[in-house]
């Protein structure tokens, strides 16, 4: 039986702990060196990794640290050339003619290394050439004694450590540039939207003063609040005082999502999950790590996906589709609604237990038309936002105009409030006017989904066919819907029980779209 070297066994054993500690690549290598310089004395070593074209030094012993910033050329360097063409160890005898790589930058030599000993091996992960490990001696006879099957075991492990570096820094490289996607797509709409609440009324104030006191914390947070009043913007605001600042804020718009597809993007899939998953790839949860994910219209989440968002709160596990691994996530959820999530509870579309876990800190935003103090400082913050978009120099609201907004009720709040001065600045710019004027706003009472009066000598309740009668009451119970959730089709489309798209092609058919 043949015997063991205990100190190769050691070497080995010390190398394969290194693969297993959580070291930077550049510290692997060095530990890794240190290892192999111990095991096999020699004046001179080099770890080299391939890059395709040329081999990279990544970490040296006994050579001038100027060689880290060189790239040796293959076809330059004969001896090289000569072990990357043989999967085991080559030694080259004393008298080799063919000039060796280091010649000159030995650090324990003055002069050109005419004749020493030099071995190396090519270092492989399978048929991947992944780099070069050299030994360099100055006396010819110095490797005479080095088992050779024992080299080329270093080097195998030599070569699965270059291998476990190149796929660490894969992952930071693509963590990185997701991370920074994240964050690029955050700056895009802080610049788009702002990220302040502008206003002076009371309940502006105690908005404020509920977000100064937790957005330093972890709580998940519910705003809940009409369309339009702005929920976007708390959440980026929360966000932007969180301790998670600097991490990425990513958006969801729950009621946007099919719901065959809702449960990939939120929790990620791996490849050949369901049809068309050509790769793995992590959902919302995952790309929010570290940060914020803000989950609008949570009202509009099928059913079947609200306990896998419960667990996600609840232990902070995600299970991506046609995968039993789970992945801890750590993720601020910050969800928004305007529906009356209590109803949806007691009606059954909406779990008990989900809510609760969502409201841990309910913010409500007031109306519009609650806060009549707000619209004039609103309205001049967002007419200056329409000027810059239109490109309009000088513009600005007469008095006899502010007064005209302050007595609207704005049943679309604040955004309703932004698109009637896009359109009014798009009027008055038109005429050439500086300042806009009542008539250039088009502030109707009128609920646009009311039913039309009827045309005057038209009896209203005039014989009608099966057809129209039928048409008749379904524009009603739409109006009705549609009006009952402020304008979500969405909504109303689940209450209704349709298919989103179907209520939809049939509203057009109706003339109600």
């Amino acid at each position: 039986m043949p015997t063991v070297d205990p100190r190769a066994v050691r070497t080995l054993a010390e190398m394969a702990l290194d693969l297993t500690r959580s070291l930077s690549s550049e510290a692997r290598f060095e530990s890794l060196l240190d290892t192999i310089v111990a095991a096999i004395p020699c004046d001179a070593a080099a770890m080299l990794r391939f890059d395709g074209t040329a081999l990279r030094p990544v970490a040296l012993r006994g050579i001038h640290e100027r060689a880290l910033h060189q790239r040796f050329i293959v076809g330059e360097h004969p001896r090289l050339a000569a072990i990357l063409r043989d999967h085991a160890p080559v030694r080259f005898s004393a008298d080799d003619p063919r000039p060796d790589p280091y010649d000159g930058l030995v650090t324990s030599h003055d002069l050109d290394l005419h004749v020493h000993s030099c071995m190396g091996c090519s270092l492989y992960v399978g048929d991947k050439l992944v780099g070069v490990l050299t030994l360099d001696a100055l006396e010819p006879s110095q490797f005479d004694d080095v088992d050779m099957s024992f080299f080329h075991g270093v080097a195998a492990m030599t070569a699965a450590a270059l291998q476990v570096a190149e796929l660490i820094e894969l992952l930071e490289q693509t963590a990185k540039a997701t991370q920074a996607t994240a964050l690029d797509l955050v700056s895009e709409a802080l610049r788009r939207h702002g990220d302040v609440l502008v206003g002076d009324s009371e309940a502006l104030k105690r908005i404020r003063g509920e977000i100064d006191l937790v957005a330093s914390s972890n709580l998940t947070i519910l705003v809940h609040g009409e369309t339009g009043t702005g929920k976007e913007v708390v959440a980026r605001t929360l966000h932007a005082r969180s301790s998670r600042a600097d991490k990425p804020l990513v958006y969801v718009n729950c009621a946007a999502l099919p719901e065959s597809l809702a449960e990939s993007e939120l929790f990620g899939h791996v490849r050949g999950s369901f049809t068309g998953a050509t790769a793995t790839r992590g959902g919302k949860f995952e790309l929010a790590q570290g940060g914020t994910l803000f989950l609008d219209e949570i009202g509009e989440l099928p059913l079947t996906l609200q306990p896998k968002l419960l667990r996600v709160l609840q232990f902070g596990e995600v299970q991506r589709v046609g995968s039993d691994d789970v992945h801890t996530v750590d993720v601020r959820v910050i969800a928004a609604t305007n529906r009356n999530l209590p109803e949806a509870v007691r009606e059954g579309r909406f779990r008990a237990d989900l809510y609760h876990r969502l409201s841990v800190y309910p913010i409500l935003l007031p109306p519009l038309r609650e806060r009549p103090d707000d619209v004039e400082p609103l309205a001049e913050h967002l007419l200056e936002r329409v000027r810059g978009r239109l490109g309009l120099d000088a513009l600005r609201l007469t008095e006899s105009a502010l007064e005209a907004l302050r007595r609207y009720s704005w049943p679309g709040n604040v955004r309703e409030l932004e698109h009637e001065l896009t359109r009014a600045a798009l009027r008055a710019s038109s005429t050439g006017q500086s300042a806009l004027v009542p008539g250039n706003f088009d502030l109707s009472e009128t609920d646009p989904l009311a039913p039309a009066p009827a045309p005057e000598g038209v009896i209203e309740h005039a014989p009608q066919s099966l057809r129209d009668a039928t048409d008749r009451c379904l524009r009603e119970h739409i109006r009705a819907a549609v009006a009952h959730h402020h304008g979500n089709w969405s909504a109303a489309a689940r209450d209704l029980d349709l298919d989103r798209a179907n209520l939809h092609r049939m509203a057009k058919r109706l003339g109600l779209k």
